[in-house]
């Protein structure tokens, strides 16, 4: 199953790649000056423009700028077990991944793949593994500011605690690879004055089944996801402000709708609304919308035994859904909604958008703010506010990454960090971060609501980023069923990551990551969970191609009802780029 997937997630990041020719930087974790390395490929007289007439001047013939960075790395690693015991695990690894990026007027992007293997020895041996890591998002147009193709990919591997709580980073037999992606068209056009906008998405994300660590006991470990899908569309049409009406007036429409493999889940939501757009200066609007909204989440129960009455654990380790059984609800909510709020943009280079409403029958906030004021420097804050699963929300936030972008890595073992470093561009609802996505692997349905915020600073000789945010779910499920254990159970996840990384001198660089989460489980018997982590990385130059490496980490994970654990990791590595 893994080589399965490994193979089905290294042909999405290739079509990503080929198939959407818009890739750009990748891999903040600067291995010395690999300037002699890779094939960077300049198009040359490749018409990547518009052809001009009524929709604009002529942009005429524009480079298109192509760099891939494929590697190999061996690495040799130690483990000490700082607490509560003290054991020293050793094992080496072998690697390879690729870093790519396009840029171009109508294709752009940003990927970093990489495959680890890792072999141990020694009396207290570490369990061989592979390792799959990466983020992709990109975007190619079709046809100039009017349709485009969008994909994103990623791969993170995680450790998962009885309460279904994700850590990132650890070294564990709990471990779990999470894998998602997302592909669909996007439409703008404009038709006289009326402005037509959509995008429909496909989404698949799958966990494998880890060995959850066990906190109490005999407790019963939360279900953890498996697979899903993800429908979502939207399409939307309006006149802006002084075409038609001194105001701007639309109407819209969308649905999703995500399927869970779990207990055969699914939450279907439909609406239609319209909305009004009142100016008030050059960079400043009040909007508010009225619509009606259908939301509907089911799923089955667990097949049980005729004699015991318990539930049928499969070969996989996973519950039997009972599939004779009529589909149960466990959340509907129908009728009417509204918003309003205000949108500021007075540069290219700020923008706010804030709304308070009605929705999910109770009070609702969402809105983003982003910030570049200059070529080096982002801010980046989003508020949501939205009824998912794991697989919605991993592929939403996959959706909203922006298209360039460096990928921020720990050192020791290849691990994606909470955020990516975006660039110094203001985009609509972009969000660099996709951590909290991954904070909880718990299949049931939630209402999920939370903040999220970054800001990175990108200079010749210097890098540095931190984000963070607030992810609150609460859990929905049918009574009756095995599932009802978690209906109303809210988790509270608070999460941070940082790295600052620089040039020593010619041929030497540096780089630090650091990061913390705080999970509060609404299950009292699972109790809380704290982690933590900080590692340091010294890179030299050997040749234009050869880079060799010295790493330090310590990280730890508290928790309330059994002993703390913390380790220490030191690592020499030496990578090949092509």
């Amino acid at each position: 199953m893994k080589s399965h997937l490994f193979k089905t997630f290294t042909a999405l990041a290739a079509c990503a790649i080929i198939g959407l020719p818009g890739l750009a930087q990748a891999q903040v974790i600067a291995y010395a000056d690999v300037s002699g390395s890779g094939d960077e490929i300049d198009a040359g007289d490749v018409n990547d423009g518009d052809a001009g007439g009524d929709n604009g001047p002529s942009l005429g013939v524009r480079t298109k700028k192509v760099t891939v960075v494929p590697y190999i790395e061996a690495q040799q690693v130690d483990l000490a077990e700082l607490s509560p015991g003290n054991e020293v695990l050793t094992y080496s690894t072998l690697a390879a991944g690729v870093d790519a990026s396009v840029t171009g007027r109508n294709s752009q992007g940003a990927m970093s793949v990489r495959y680890e293997r890792r072999f141990g020895y020694g009396n207290h041996r570490v369990p061989d593994s592979d390792v799959v890591s990466g983020v992709g998002r990109a975007s190619f147009a079709l046809v100039p500011r009017a349709l485009t193709i969008e994909a994103g990919a990623m791969a993170a591997r995680m450790s998962v605690e009885g309460n279904g709580a994700a850590l990132n980073g650890r070294e564990s037999n709990s471990t779990s690879q999470i894998y998602g992606a997302y592909i669909g068209p996007s439409l703008t056009t404009q038709l006289g004055d009326l402005m037509v906008s959509g995008h429909y998405r496909f989404g698949y994300n799958r966990v494998e089944a880890p060995g959850a660590v066990l906190i109490v006991p005999g407790q019963n470990p939360v279900d953890v996801f498996d697979e899903g899908t993800v429908h979502n569309a939207e399409v939307h049409a309006g006149l802006q402000p002084g075409t038609v009406f001194p105001i701007g007036i639309g109407v819209g429409a969308g649905w999703n709708r995500e399927d869970v493999s779990n207990f055969d889940q699914r939450i279907d939501d439909k609406h239609v609304r319209g909305d009004v757009t009142l100016p008030l200066g050059p960079d400043l609007a009040l909007v508010a919308g009225l619509g009606y909204e259908a939301v509907k989440v089911s799923h089955r129960d667990a097949l049980r035994d005729l004699l015991s009455g318990l539930p049928v654990v499969g070969t996989d380790g996973r519950y039997v859904v009972d599939k004779t059984q009529p589909r149960q609800i466990a959340y509907e909510s129908e009728g009417l909604i509204w918003d309003a709020g205000v949108l500021w943009r007075p540069s290219k280079r700020t923008a706010l958008e804030a709304h308070v409403g009605r929705r999910y029958g109770s009070t609702s906030y969402y809105g983003s703010f982003a910030y570049a004021p200059n070529a080096h420097t982002s801010l980046n804050v989003s508020v949501y506010d939205n009824v998912t699963g794991f697989g919605g929300m991993l592929s939403s936030r996959l959706a909203g990454m922006p298209t360039q972008f460096d990928a921020s890595r720990n050192p020791l073992n290849g691990d994606l960090g909470a955020c990516v470093a975006a660039s110094a561009t203001v985009g609509s609802g972009e969000s660099p971060c996709f951590g909290g996505a991954l904070a909880s692997v718990n299949s049931a349905s939630f209402r999920g609501r939370g903040v999220m915020g970054s800001l990175n600073f990108n200079h010749s000789r210097l890098q540095y980023g931190i984000g963070a945010g607030y992810d609150r779910r609460k859990f929905i499920a049918a009574p009756g069923t095995i599932l009802a254990t978690a209906n109303g159970v809210t988790d509270e996840n608070v999460w941070m990551g940082a790295y600052l990384n620089g040039k020593l001198d010619r041929k030497s660089t540096f780089g630090t990551t650091m990061w913390a989460s705080w999970y509060q489980s609404g299950d009292a018997t699972t109790g809380d969970i704290s982690a933590y982590g900080a590692t340091a990385a010294y890179y030299r130059s050997l040749t234009s191609r050869i880079t060799a490496t010295a790493a330090l980490g310590v990280e730890g994970v508290q928790r309330e009802l059994i002993d703390d654990v913390w380790t220490a990791q030191a690592l020499v590595g030496i990578r090949y780029s092509f």
